[in-house]
């Protein structure tokens, strides 16, 4: 007898933990984060090549119970690309519905459009040196709201200086409520970026990724 698993309302999950935010603008805040498994991006300087497969597959009503065991009420939906799975647009809704504070953190290669309105989308625009430029979906520049942020992991003064064009070309300063100049992990003297940025007078918030300064690349956390 062939047993049929209904996977209408499930989700492939790497793992639901609880940490600060080490990134974006709540930076520091205490955050459940809901790491989906599955990318079809490979970028070179990927720090989550373990959610690129394997994974457990749960229901919906199983992930809200995780989450709402950790007591926290501030969300990220993260990945490996979280919108590679269809049923993560349910998930997110019935966060927002349930009171959560919810963020997206997606790469931008796929669109977001139809994501709820209530969900800070938080898009990962993929620079030169990353080896996924072709694969940034540009029409989702149109579907930012001001609430929304938008990320560049710089590898070099390159793409320091492509991420600028790219500023001005869609006016992400206006367009959104920050826009994140990250330096590459291990590859860019971050106070190489900061001078850059102070030189540039540019209106764009420098980050450093928190959780790797205290806890290094340890996953689940």
């Amino acid at each position: 007898m062939t047993t049929v698993l209904n996977l209408s309302n499930q989700l492939r999950i790497t793992e639901i933990f609880l940490s600060l935010q080490g990134e974006a603008n709540t930076v520091g805040l205490p955050t459940v984060f809901v790491r989906l498994t599955g990318c079809p991006l490979r970028c070179q300087y990927c720090d989550s090549e373990y959610a690129f497969s394997g994974g457990e597959m749960k229901t919906l009503e199983t992930i809200l119970a995780d989450v709402a065991g950790l007591g926290v009420r501030r969300v990220t939906v993260t990945g490996g690309e979280p919108l590679a799975q269809p049923n993560v647009y349910p998930l997110m809704q019935s966060l927002c519905d349930q009171g959560y504070a919810v963020s997206l953190e997606t790469s931008g290669a796929l669109s977001v459009a139809a994501v709820d309105d209530r969900v800070v989308r938080v898009v990962d625009l993929k620079t030169p040196d990353s080896g996924e430029v072709h694969r940034n979906l540009w029409d989702n520049m149109d579907c930012l709201a001001e609430r929304d942020q938008i990320k560049f992991v710089i590898c070099s003064r390159s793409d320091y200086d492509w991420a600028k064009l790219k500023c001005d070309q869609y006016s992400l300063c206006d367009r959104v409520t920050d826009v994140l100049f990250s330096p590459s992990f291990g590859q860019l003297d971050p106070t190489d970026l900061a001078d850059w940025i102070v030189a540039d007078k540019l209106e764009v918030r420098m980050q450093l990724q928190l959780h790797k300064l205290l806890w290094g690349d340890e996953p689940g956390r």
